[in-house]
């Protein structure tokens, strides 16, 4: 009798937790679907001073969807035909093979269609954001907001329903398979998101940045024009990429650290939890995507919170609705916390208790430090700061003053995150060992509904700008767009921030998930041993040298395309003098076929380097690799980003009338910097998330390989 009991409670419990999961999922998903309908509904011309405007608002709307859609399709039919041969890779050296595979194949899936429903949705709001800012700021910046929310409750909702009916699927199919064979094979699905959000990075940093520098360089210095000048033939290019990089690209981006983390957490949980009572046994191994789950409801109870009063309040009324995300989550999962997981538990090979009291600091930990790592971003990337400021006046001695600033205020923006990190796993790893780890990662993405609708809603309000602009709008329009973006601009760097922060410890946790199921204990791995130290060291080196490719790809696709700004300038009859049309769609195809052919040689870097050291010198070097890729290419990651975010805003602090205004030397400089800021913040920088974090879920997923025919050199 009793043990029906027990079973019963067991079944019910299991049964309570996925439909809460499911029912949050699907919550999320409505929430996009509602907020996609109501952006939509709004007529394109809505605002718009005469039918004339309207007209030339709905024609420059229609390139860039076109040119954002065009290269999608090519992007992703190039990722589809990677996704199959990995998979097959995945079929023939992983245990349970087939499964895995298939769970990669959803999991690309799923992060390939959240990447489209947010650039769809983005090449919808753009022009109505412009239209509506005729009619008042607060319209415009709700348009810009609601379709950021559709990213951002449409991602989640997506990685988490579909991560669970991927879980349901295999404990169908497979139900007598031990449970940490279970989360191993559902890891797939984390690496098949994380693989498209590799290219989606790359290949849209490349894309975007290449139109920006030449669109920068060649219309605003050398010819003298303003910003998003419809005469400037890269400017179409320049607005398209601003969707494909920091809409799909970030999209795929943060899929793959919501499902990586939680993956992380699932395997690692699957061995702490495997003595626990029966009827909690399940509730607990599902506790890492419930976190994930309620986060949606957190998030949308944040959003009621985003109404600024003015201007000057943009930035304001975006970090409220961030810090309001994060103290409901922090008041909603304590009682979840201490009655889904037992009191006590212990880890595999460790015979020290940890309790659930310890899992819940950790996760308050990871979710307050993902708020500061925000809080602390916007000090050093916003213009009302001095430390913007600072880089706005060196502007006024030359472009090399402006950018020995940006970088030096891009180098010290490192420490204090690293430090909230290194409190976030001190206080994780003591709490409750490595799941403490794991948790934390998962507290820092908790909010990451919200995080991803206010980061969405900067390239919204870019292209706002720039559609205002083509669309001859008028300065007093423009000025509303300005503010709009110069807030969407600090929203996107302490979304990177943000994504940093997560990425580190994402990594971390796939890292002892790695080190979990290869049996390698952290008080035995021997950091000062030479299989591991030279593996700290390769490890060490990737960032610099991925950074140098993606760099390089950006340079090499801007010669390309300055080259052709400057061509039509030259032979075309009265373009400068906006007499005749630019060739909008031959800078469109030169970024196009730049980003796909440059984004190959860095994404095989990171692929095949676990593959490769994993296979011929053995998973304690791996271990090294990952360590030391994490360590360095996080704050190279943090220093990139928030440089290129100094510069840009900076040169915004200069375009508002400052130290001589548009047009001034000081301005000249400014936009140097920025340009080179451009590949640090939207290229590189973001890139190195991906880096650090797919080598890790590739590490974990091939860890039985690795342990079974690794270190064939060291044998």
């Amino acid at each position: 009798m009793r043990i029906h009991i027990a079973s019963c409670r067991t079944i019910f419990c299991h049964r309570m937790v996925v439909a809460a999961i499911i029912v949050c999922g699907v919550f999320g998903l409505l929430v996009a679907l509602f907020f996609a309908r109501s952006v939509r509904a709004i007529p394109l011309g809505e605002g718009a001073a005469s039918p004339d405007e309207a007209k030339r608002i709905e024609e420059v709307t229609g390139a860039i969807a076109e040119g954002a859609m065009a290269f999608i399709a090519r992007e992703y039919r190039t990722l589809a035909l990677f996704m199959l041969i990995f998979g097959f890779l995945i079929w023939m050296a992983v245990d349970n093979g087939l499964y895995t595979m298939l769970s990669f194949i959803t999991g690309a899936a799923c992060s390939m269609l959240a990447g489209f429903i947010g650039m769809r949705i983005a090449t919808i709001g753009n022009g109505r954001t412009a239209a509506a800012a005729r009619v008042s700021l607060d319209r415009a910046f709700s348009i810009a907001f609601r379709s950021g929310a559709v990213m951002g409750f449409g991602l989640t909702g997506i990685a988490i329903v579909g991560l669970v009916l991927v879980y349901l699927g295999l404990d169908a199919l497979l139900p007598n398979i031990e449970r940490h064979l279970l989360m191993e094979i559902l890891s797939g699905f984390a690496l098949g998101g994380s693989s498209v959000a590799l290219f989606g990075r790359v290949g849209g940093g490349i894309y975007t940045k290449a139109a920006d520098v030449g669109a920068d360089l060649v219309g605003k210095v050398e010819a003298g024009i303003p910003e998003d000048d419809p005469r400037n033939p890269a400017v179409i290019a320049d607005n398209v990429g601003d969707n494909v990089g920091d809409i799909a690209g970030m999209g795929a981006d943060l899929f793959g650290s919501v499902t990586e983390s939680t993956c992380a957490a699932l395997v690692i949980g699957a061995s702490a939890f495997h003595m626990v009572p029966e009827h909690m046994k399940d509730g607990a191994l599902l506790y890492p995507i419930l976190i994930n789950a309620l986060g949606i409801l957190g998030s949308f109870v944040a959003l009621f919170f985003a109404r600024p009063k003015s201007e000057d309040k943009i930035e304001g009324a975006l970090k409220t609705v961030l810090i309001v995300a994060t103290i409901v989550m922090a008041i909603v999962l304590y009682p979840v916390t201490m009655s889904l997981l037992p009191t006590t538990f212990t880890l595999e090979g460790s015979t020290r208790l940890y309790t659930n009291a310890g899992v819940y600091w950790s996760v308050f930990v990871g979710l307050v430090s993902g708020m500061l790592v925000g809080i602390v971003t916007e000090y050093y990337t916003a213009h009302r700061y001095r430390t913007v400021r600072s880089v706005a006046e060196a502007s006024q001695t030359g472009a090399a003053t402006n950018i020995i600033y940006g970088l030096a205020l891009g180098y010290n923006s490192a420490v204090v995150p690293m430090l909230l990190l290194a409190l976030t796993v001190v206080v994780g790893i003591s709490l409750a060992g490595m799941y403490g780890i794991a948790v934390g990662a998962l507290g820092m993405l908790s909010t990451i509904a919200v995080g991803l609708t206010i980061d969405a809603y900067g390239p919204v309000s870019d292209n706002a700008g720039g559609i205002a602009e083509m669309s001859h709008m008028g300065s007093d329009i423009r000025a509303r767009t300005d503010a709009l973006d110069a807030a969407g601009n600090t929203t996107a760097a302490i979304g990177k921030g943000f994504a940093i922060g997560s990425a580190a410890l994402t990594s971390l946790a796939l890292t002892s998930a790695f080190l979990t199921r290869a049996k390698i204990s952290p008080e035995t791995l021997g950091l000062t041993t030479p299989p591991v130290l030279a593996g700290l060291l390769i490890g060490a080196a990737l960032p610099f040298a991925f950074s140098a490719m993606t760099m390089r790809a950006v340079g090499k696709a801007a010669f390309d395309m300055i080259a052709e700004v400057r061509r039509q300038f030259r032979e075309i009859p009265g373009l400068l003098e906006g007499k005749a049309r630019a060739d909008y769609r031959r800078c469109v195809d030169i970024s196009t076929q730049a980003s796909l052919r440059q984004m190959i040689a860095p994404g095989l870097l990171v692929i095949l380097t676990p593959l490769v050291v994993g296979y011929l010198f053995g998973v304690h070097t791996l271990a090294g690799v990952l360590i030391g890729a994490l360590v360095c290419g996080v704050m190279m990651a943090t220093s990139m980003a928030n440089s290129g975010a100094a510069w840009d805003n900076a040169k915004k602090y200069i375009e508002k009338g400052n130290y001589g205004g548009k047009g001034s030397d000081a301005h000249k400089a400014a936009v140097v910097g920025d340009t080179v800021g451009d590949p640090f913040k939207d290229t590189s920088g973001p890139s190195l998330n991906i880096l650090i974090k797919l080598m890790a879920i590739i590490s974990l997923v091939f860890v039985p390989f690795f342990v079974k025919y690794g270190g064939v050199l060291v044998k």
